[in-house]
This record gives C-alpha cells, structure tokens and sequence, in this order.
C-alpha cells in the first residue's frame, strides 16, 4: 500500500459511524490532518452518488454509479482541496495563497480564499486557459497573472513565486493536503454504496492526484478494517496528452513528456507532476490506463446532459468516455464507479449544440402548433 506523510492509528473508530449526523467532507476529519470546519465557511463535500435509469440502459450498465462532483461550490472536485489548504494557510498565517492551473483549481481557489480573507494569485496558462473561467476568478477577487506558456510552466512559475514571496501553495501537485482532502472522495462513495468499494473505478487523470488520492482513501478503508479490498482503478487520459498511458502500457514509472493537443483542459498535462503517485496508485489495484479521443470526450458530455441532465465539462466527462471505451470488458453485475469531476457550466464553448432544436415562430397558437408539428415525435392537430 502507499506510504504517506501523514499516518493515523486505523481502526473502525476513525471512521464515522451511520448515525452521526454532520455532512460534507470535515465529517472525515478523524482521518485529516486537520479540522477546519471552524475557518472554512463554504460547504464542501457530500456531494451525490447517483444512478441513473437511462443512461446504465444506454450504456449497458446496471451496476454504474456517478459521483458528481459538479455539486460542490464552484462545480468540481478541486473544492475538497481548496478547503484544506485554506483552513491551513490561515492557521499559519500566510499572507497570500496561489496555484496554477488550468481553469477549476483557479476559480476553486478564488472563491475559497474569498472566504477566508487571503489574497489569491491564480497563475494561469495565457494560450489555453478559457477567458470565462478568468471572469470568474477576478469575480471573486483573486489576481490572475497569464503566462505566455502551457500549463507546465505556469505550474513552475507559481512555485516559485511562492518560495521568493512566501506565500502559501495551493499547488495539487507539491501540497500534500491536496491529496488528503481528495481521498475523502472514496470515503463517501464507500458510505454511499453502503459500506462497500465499488468493483472498478474510472477516474479522470490529468496531473494524477485525483487518481492517487482515490486509491490512498481505499487504502485507508482497508486500512481502518471497514473495507477488504481494493477496487480496480481505471485512469482515463485523453489521446492528446496521455505521457503516463504509453508510460504504463510499457511497463514503467518514468515517462516521456508530449506537448497537449487536447481540447479538455483539465486533463490536458504533458508533463504532470504526480504521475509517479498515480501509476503506483494503479498498479496496487492491478487496474490500468485506457486513453480516449476528444470525439468520444464529446459524445460522453452530449450523453450525460441527454439521459442524465447533467452537464458536464469535457474533463469531467472524460471517466466516462473511458468506461465505454471499456464496453465488454466487466461483468454486468459489476458495481461500476465514474467520478464526474467539473461542471460544464463554468466553460461554455464546449456544450452539445447538436442536440435539442430551436423554433422561431410567429406569437400564434396555429403557428406554434405546426412548427411542433414538424418534429420529430412532433403533436399538431
């Protein structure tokens, strides 16, 4: 299992029992570094696990589940992360707190240190990051400074101005709460299961802490004596920049990096800066790297609004893409997870235009009325 730099005496007692009434992600604080409930004011975690009649029938799937992320206080699975950090940044006093990122840690982390009162810096990257997400994150106040680089370098610049300035790094990829927060995803989906891991896991992968935290929060379950197994996890790479898949497929921990070429830009790293953590984290579940192309990105976001009314950003559909890549390769009983980690809402260059249809008509009732009629399914007398 993984090693960690922050330990816990397992047992059942860390893990909080059916009747305790507290939701959300400090519910877990006995297995977190630390409890910030008091400084945090947002609400994050316990977001829905959810299983969805039309979309387990298009796909084949009874035992498919959805974790939806989107819920949480800026739509993604990057506000469990920004809770922590925030809550330890005010505790020690920082005088700023900063990441990189490619558009949802940004806007997490503007609204978080909203919250609490710390100045943010988001540095982004100029040639990729979406002009909405820039909107949001000066919404909240933060100062975004644009790097004339991919996000790689964007990452690094931030590091170091953090190291010079003494600010706080929200950075997923250097702070290891970020990995402590996220793996309390698997704790709730655990509970939500009924106490039960799911039988395989699809996880988007772009830096590969989502992936890593998972796996470190099943451990942790077996760990504690409540759960006995780990689930196979699945990282799900676009074709664009999949440097750990093709690192993976040939059997090793180092890989080479790719300039990314993909348009789901929460995943599209070339270089990422936990991979070694995340091809660990697969190998222990003798799970695998499936890769999928940015069509079939689209077609997993235009089916989850379709058959699930959720809109999901390309990144955040990404897992799903990967699990029907993945069609006829589980049993049919198998009880199938998909983390959904962003919502489409924030970007809106990507949604499913094709679908649906727009009718301009004149304001009469026989005008309407024939225009429906043209449908398909369409009423008219």
């Amino acid at each position: 299992m993984s090693e960690t730099p922050y330990r816990y005496a397992y047992s059942p007692a860390l893990v909080p029992a059916p009747g305790e009434p507290e939701a959300g992600m400090w519910r877990w604080r006995r297995l977190l570094p630390l409890d910030g409930s008091d400084v945090y004011p947002l609400a994050v975690g316990g977001t829905p696990l959810v299983a969805l009649p039309r979309l387990r029938a298009a796909l084949g799937l009874p035992g498919l589940v959805l974790k939806d992320e989107t819920r949480g206080p800026t739509g993604s699975n990057k506000d469990r992360a920004t809770a922590l950090c925030c809550a330890d940044a005010v505790r020690r006093g920082a005088p700023a707190i900063a990441c990189a990122s490619s558009g949802n840690l940004a806007v997490s982390l503007a609204a978080g240190a909203a919250a609490v009162g710390l100045p943010a810096y988001c540095f982004v990257s100029a040639r990729t990051v979406s002009p909405a997400k820039v909107d949001l994150m000066r919404a909240y106040g933060a100062t975004v400074v644009r790097v004339d680089g991919p996000y790689e370098a964007a990452y690094r610049l931030s590091e170091q101005v953090c190291a010079r300035l003494g600010w706080y790094s929200r950075n997923t990829g250097s702070n290891p709460l970020a990995v402590q927060a996220k793996k309390t995803v698997a704790f709730e989906v655990w509970e939500q299961l009924g106490r039960r891991l799911p039988d395989v896991a699809y996880l988007p992968v772009g830096d590969g802490t989502t992936l890593a935290a998972f796996v470190v929060g099943c451990e942790e379950l077996v760990r504690c004596g409540v759960a006995d197994r780990l689930p196979r996890v699945i990282g799900v790479q676009a074709e664009g920049a999949a440097p750990l898949a093709q690192a993976f497929a040939a059997g090793r921990l180092n890989w080479t990096p790719v300039e990314s070429t993909t348009f789901a830009d929460g995943i599209g790293v070339g270089d990422p800066f936990f991979g070694r953590p995340a091809l660990e984290a697969v190998r222990r579940t003798a799970g695998e790297f499936v890769t999928v192309s940015d069509d079939a990105i689209r077609e997993a976001v235009a089916l989850l609004a379709r058959t699930a009314g959720l809109l999901a950003a390309p990144a955040g559909a990404a897992a799903l893409a990967g699990a029907i890549a993945h069609q006829g390769r589980r049993a049919g009983e198998e009880r199938v997870l998909v983390l959904v980690t962003g919502t489409g809402l924030k970007d809106q260059r990507w949604l499913p235009r094709e679908q649906g249809a727009v009718l301009d008509v004149a304001p009469d009732l026989t005008a309407v009325l024939a225009a429906l009629s043209e449908q398909p399914g369409g009423q008219g007398d």
